[in-house]
């Protein structure tokens, strides 16, 4: 039977090696000793680990060889870096650093420019805020970076909110082997009050034909503006729960407004 065969960058992903743990740790005693071919057998038996991790980013409409080539940057980043006497396994160390490589390219090719002076707040800000949480073992408030940076804070939210990647509303976020919980389900809308729902007797006599528990569920999400996990922590349900009754209430009320 013949495998199936994916080429990301001209490279067979079906033919990948896949390297076990002492074999890792021979090779890096090999790289640390001065062996450079050892580096070349590291990073190609750990592509699957870039790809992997590629998965994550599927739904940013990126060319995927790209996000492949920036992956291994980070890949190669953390072998050079990596210190086998922490005794933590490397792709534990090194997944994080890929990410890191993948959200750098990300931000700095994001359609929503981002000026570079603001950039750089940011970059700044991120790497005193890493500082601080190795001095004083937690996160450092957003005060206490500005003033290190001796930056004003407004300055300092601002350059932070603006590297971040944006999320669609569609995202999922959960899913409890039905449907999936979407990041729009988890916010609150506060346009969503009792003028918006109780316009025409049409609504109304949909309304009424919900049982009990449909009527709560829509009353506590649409006109009290509560989100899915609010409304099941006060009627004692899951958030999936929540989220198949709101839907089928909604589609129930469609055959007698439509």
């Amino acid at each position: 039977m013949a495998r199936n065969k994916v080429e990301i960058c001209g490279v067979d992903t079906s033919k990948l090696p896949v390297l076990k743990n002492q074999e890792m740790r021979v090779l890096f005693q090999q790289l640390q000793a001065g062996d450079r071919s050892a580096r070349e057998k590291l990073v190609n038996g750990n592509l699957r680990l870039v790809l992997s991790v590629i998965q994550r980013f599927n739904n940013r409409g990126e060319c995927v060889d790209d996000l492949f080539q920036v992956g291994c940057i980070g890949l190669m980043k953390a072998i050079d870096n990596f210190d086998l006497g922490q005794n933590v396994k490397f792709s534990t160390y090194a997944v994080p650093m890929i990410i890191g490589e993948i959200r750098r390219y990300l931000r700095d090719n994001n359609p929503i420019r981002v000026s570079r002076s603001l950039r750089d707040i940011a970059y700044k800000a991120l790497q005193v805020r890493d500082s601080l949480t190795n001095q004083h073992s937690r996160e450092p408030t957003i005060l206490e970076i500005s003033r290190a940076l001796n930056v004003p804070k407004e300055d300092v939210v601002f350059a932070l909110d603006a590297i971040q990647d944006p999320v669609s509303l569609f995202e999922p976020v959960y899913q409890d082997g039905g449907d999936p919980i979407f990041v729009m389900d988890q916010l609150s809308d506060e346009k969503s009050r009792d003028a918006q729902w109780l316009e025409g007797i049409a609504l109304n006599e949909a309304m009424s034909k919900l049982n009990d528990r449909e009527k709560m569920i829509l009353s506590m999400r649409f006109f009290e503006g509560k989100t899915q996990m609010e409304v099941a922590e006060e009627i004692g349900i899951s958030q999936a729960q929540v989220s198949r009754l709101e839907k089928a209430a909604i589609a129930q009320m469609n055959k007698f407004i439509t």
